[in-house]
């Protein structure tokens, strides 16, 4: 808490591209590293076709980074966080309700995968609230699957194009404090470090 004894706001997890393309995400502060660590691992196929960063329970904890939003309350956060994930996300409560994690200190309501740990961490820091991504394991449309190395590699070997350059973009500007075993074994295939 800070001086006045109010807590220190409402802060929004990062461990990929939210870290470098915040795009309509309102942040208050700066990208802080010293977030939770969580199982994150290159499991997900985003709309653009890069292998993305999500949670994975069971996989090795890695360092995130944590910001400040410029939000009033959980809700809002939920909104821009999901709205920057899924710019028609907010058409849509369903998909903001099971894909962003969130806890609320003043109701001690939370939800998301490693919700225990994000709590536990963002009451140590005194935060009012804090959200995060939520979205499940995703490659060749099964979700909630967890891939294998070779599925995500033999992902990656069939994209061209536009599709390739955002898949390396993402792999090369991924913090590189998350150092996850997928991660080393694309640089070693396709050197992208």
């Amino acid at each position: 808490m800070n001086e006045v004894g109010e807590h220190r706001g409402i802060a929004c997890i990062g461990w990929g591209s939210l870290i470098w393309r915040q795009e309509s995400l309102p942040l208050r502060s700066a990208w802080f590293g010293g977030g939770p660590e969580l199982p994150v691992e290159f499991a997900r196929q985003s709309r653009n076709k890069s292998v993305t960063l999500v949670i994975c329970p069971g996989r090795s904890l890695v360092p995130t980074r944590w910001a400040i939003l410029d939000v009033p309350d959980i809700q809002a956060a939920k909104n821009a966080l999901a709205a920057r994930e899924w710019n028609r996300a907010l058409e849509y409560p369903k998909w903001v309700q099971d894909n962003i994690g969130y806890w609320d200190r003043t109701t001690g309501a939370k939800h998301g995968m490693e919700a225990d740990i994000v709590t536990a961490w963002a009451s140590a820091q005194g935060l009012a609230g804090v959200v995060w991504t939520n979205l499940p394991c995703n490659i060749n449309g099964v979700n909630g699957s967890m891939p294998s190395e070779d599925d995500v590699l033999e992902l990656l070997r069939t994209l061209e194009g536009k599709h390739r350059h955002l898949a390396e973009e993402y792999v090369r500007n991924a913090p590189r404090e998350v150092d996850t075993p997928y991660r080393r074994r694309i640089a070693r295939e396709f050197g992208w470090e």
